[in-house]
């Protein structure tokens, strides 16, 4: 069995889990939200630990992935998760509003992004998007979405990145 299929996924307080059969369900103080356990892969509750063990096949890669999702459900419905994009370049705008996030982004149209359910989009500053919801993976995937309207560029650095991105720059032409 892989290592971390081994280890227990600790159920903070305030978090309900309801387990029936290969269905999980959870409910927290952010939100709540479920999934199917995979058929190979058998789960089990103790008081405040979901326990993730191996079905008839023994498909140990399966339950490393099967308890690394049940970790990220447990974090998404206590703490949530968040996503953080710098727009860098002159004129390079983000505006929130309402189910929709408006960019101006150097082309002749300001792009208009629909926001999927489930997800928040704000705005600190105009040069700052925070992407907040339950659901790590639709988290990541908006984030991406909106970096791939205008990636970074190389030679000056202009466009959409993640808050934690080192763009590494190149030098110009030379004559």
């Amino acid at each position: 069995m892989s290592r971390i299929a081994k280890q227990p996924v600790e159920i903070p307080k305030g978090v309900d889990v309801k387990l029936q059969g290969q269905h999980l369900a959870m409910k927290g103080p952010v939100g709540e939200m479920s999934m199917d356990i995979h058929r190979d892969v058998s789960v089990e509750q103790k008081d405040n630990q979901i326990n993730v063990m191996l079905g008839e096949s023994g498909n140990s890669a399966m339950a490393g992935t099967m308890r690394a999702l049940i970790n990220n459900l447990v974090t998404g419905v206590s703490q949530g998760f968040e996503r953080k994009l710098e727009l860098v370049g002159v004129g390079y705008r983000a505006q929130a509003k309402g189910k929709t996030l408006s960019l101006t982004l150097g082309f002749s149209h300001p792009v208009e992004y629909p926001v999927p359910e489930g997800i928040k989009i704000e705005t600190p500053s105009q040069t700052e998007v925070v992407v907040r919801g339950t659901d790590k993976q639709k988290v990541g995937q908006v984030a991406a979405e909106i970096r791939e309207f205008r990636k970074p560029e190389p030679y000056k650095g202009k466009g959409i990145r993640y808050s934690d991105e080192r763009v590494i720059r190149k030098e110009a032409k030379k004559k």
